[in-house]
């Protein structure tokens, strides 16, 4: 080892001030998880190792994953990785980052089922890297589900996550235009739509703006035309008892319910995210209460 090897403390610090002004937040944070990444080594390890000297080669990678990240590329698209419902989920180009705020969904889901052992049938529409499903599937031992999205990309990038987290025998992904070609109805259905409008793509943060993918985003002029996508599509898709959560944007609440009625579904419930903000709709066929997972298909 160099006498000029920089320590683990001097590396993260000099990064850290890089990052401030570039304006990452949780700059410290992320510069730790940025060195792990580099030593190929889980970041915990480098708690209490400030002092410990960081091989030159490493450091060097690590001065080059943190130039992407100032240029404010995402440090999960960095590494490849993102952690979502406690899974680690691989990305790819296709795949939009998942977000913790959607972590409503999933908890949304789990509310309304009598009990998590049940025979239910899932469907995630514009599945991406799978999170949705798979996170659904890791609490209900005995359901099956399939995932559609419109990329072949996305589809195999969720096929991998599955594999990886191994569920691939309770779930498949199919390339498809929201449900075109696809038979059955389910007990759940789920979906983070595109629901940015495009002309407020380019004003979002550089993180989504530059690197999540276009498709995955765009939602139309006002940022509905996947809800009204959808809204002609649930009610198809749904057995008579199931229930359908769906994610829509800021202040899109009241204007997604409403298409959602003119589809045929009725509000069950919404739910907010870690903002306090209105996140998703919790929907039925029919406003009574009633037992999801009886009677529904499978797949």
């Amino acid at each position: 080892m160099s006498s000029a090897a920089r320590t683990v403390q001097e590396l993260i610090s000099s990064a850290q001030r890089r990052l401030d002004g570039a304006g990452v937040e949780g700059a410290r944070r992320e510069a730790r998880l940025l060195l792990a990444a580099a030593m190929e080594r889980p970041w915990g390890d480098l708690v209490g190792r400030e002092e410990q000297p960081v091989m030159a080669e490493d450091a060097a990678r690590f001065e080059d994953l943190v130039a992407r990240r100032a240029a404010r590329e995402p440090i999960s698209r960095i590494i490849g990785r993102r952690e979502f419902w406690s899974l680690d989920f691989g990305l790819s180009a296709a795949t939009l980052d998942p977000r913790a705020d959607s972590e409503v969904l999933i908890e949304a889901v789990l509310e309304e089922l009598p009990s998590r052992d049940d025979a239910l049938s899932i469907l995630d529409l514009g599945c991406g890297s799978g999170c949705l499903l798979l996170a659904l599937l890791s609490e209900l031992p005995n359901a099956r589900g399939t995932g559609v999205d419109l990329s072949p990309l996305a589809v195999a990038t969720a096929s991998a996550n599955a594999e990886r987290h191994g569920l691939q025998r309770r779930a498949r992904f199919l390339v498809a235009d929201w449900d075109s070609g696809l038979a059955g109805r389910f007990d759940i259905v789920v979906s983070n739509p595109p629901y940015i409008p495009e002309a407020e793509i380019a004003t979002l943060a550089p993180e989504v703006a530059r690197h999540d993918p276009f498709l995955a985003l765009a939602g139309g002029r006002d940022g509905l035309d996947s809800h009204r996508r959808l809204a002609r599509l649930l009610p198809r898709r749904l057995v008579a008892s199931g229930i359908a959560v769906v994610e829509h944007g800021d202040d899109q609440g009241p204007a997604a319910e409403a298409i959602y009625q003119q589809g045929g579904l009725m509000l069950r419930k919404w739910r907010a995210d870690l903002g306090g903000r209105r996140r998703c709709l919790v929907m039925a066929k029919n406003a009574a209460k009633k037992t999801v997972g009886k009677g529904g298909a499978t797949v």
